[in-house]
């Protein structure tokens, strides 16, 4: 490997300036994903349980199709298609965030799903013979216990969020990866991908000791 930034402190920061802009696009992506997928995914999870056939049916295909399929694939096929659909130009920023919230809320739904499945039904007639409605149910004794049990597998998730992140340079999103791959190119060096593979571990560390906090604050009664 030749050194061409280790050794010069001036362009070792110019290039750990510009990994940090694309950083901050990883960032957003991340964030964006985990504010719409999440309320989505939750809303996905109600009408997979649905009684009703024609709610249920084509969100479980919807579910199958976003868990069967690369979110790479995903991706390129969405950007590619929405401009061939819709009146106007989608940003391709706004095109990675729209795949990925549909693919994270379509697994989200399944932890979700699985949580509130796991309730015991006594729970609801006893919420009703207290006078609970539906909905004061669900909000105020189902939600915190799903939040509990489901923190673990939705913590995992999040993680994989933060380095999944990276596929939207395979259509030119500058995120951090992309950053990465041109100072590479443009240097013959692969010291920007040690960069990003620090910058991805800080990331990651911060999301897993968020993850570690918000699961000791719902260990209660241990």
């Amino acid at each position: 490997m030749t050194i061409k930034f280790f050794n010069d402190p001036e362009r070792l920061w110019k290039l750990f300036t510009l990994m940090l802009d694309g950083a901050g696009v990883t960032l957003s992506i991340f964030f964006l994903t985990l504010v719409f997928s999440v309320p989505l995914g939750m809303l996905v999870a109600q009408g997979r349980m649905s009684r009703r056939r024609l709610v249920r049916t084509p969100l479980s295909f919807y579910i199958y199709i976003m868990r069967s399929t690369p979110l790479m694939l995903q991706i390129m096929f969405i950007y590619f298609l929405l401009p061939q659909v819709l009146p106007f130009r989608v940003d391709r920023f706004w095109a990675v965030i729209f795949a990925f919230v549909i693919n994270y809320a379509a697994y989200f739904a399944e932890i979700f799903r699985s949580g509130i499945q796991s309730i015991p039904a006594g729970q609801y007639e006893a919420a009703k013979v207290l006078g609970y409605t539906g909905g004061q149910t669900f909000l105020h004794i189902i939600l915190p216990q799903v939040v509990k049990r489901v923190l673990l597998p939705v913590a995992n998730e999040v993680i994989t969020l933060i380095k999944d992140t990276a596929l939207a340079s395979t259509v030119a999103v500058v995120d951090l990866m992309t950053v990465a791959k041109k100072q590479v190119s443009s240097s013959s060096s692969i010291e920007p991908y040690v960069v990003a593979i620090v910058l991805y571990l800080v990331l990651n560390g911060a999301a897993e000791q968020l993850c570690k906090l918000a699961e000791r604050k719902m260990s209660y009664y241990r």
